[in-house]
């Protein structure tokens, strides 16, 4: 890892929920463009949703939908 490099560390369920979030809005605002100011912002976004994607195996699941409603429930706070 380079030394200008930011590693970041989320359990699986959380790249999931993440993941999710990231696909929806994407399509729902036409590749995030309601969402951004600049286009690096754009980039960035599309770079992490990337970088899931090579991590989880879920997405390619039969089951996907029911997976992310699992992992939103145990991600959720519990009050």
């Amino acid at each position: 890892m380079d030394q200008d490099d930011v590693a970041l560390k989320l359990s699986r369920d959380e790249a999931l929920v993440l993941f999710e979030w990231l696909g929806r809005t994407d399509e729902l605002t036409n590749h995030f463009g309601d969402l951004v100011e600049d286009q690096a912002e754009q980039r960035v976004l599309w770079d992490l949703t990337c970088l899931l994607e090579r991590e989880l195996v879920e997405p390619f699941e039969p089951n996907y939908e029911e997976l992310v409603k699992q992992a939103r429930s145990r991600v959720r706070d519990d009050d």
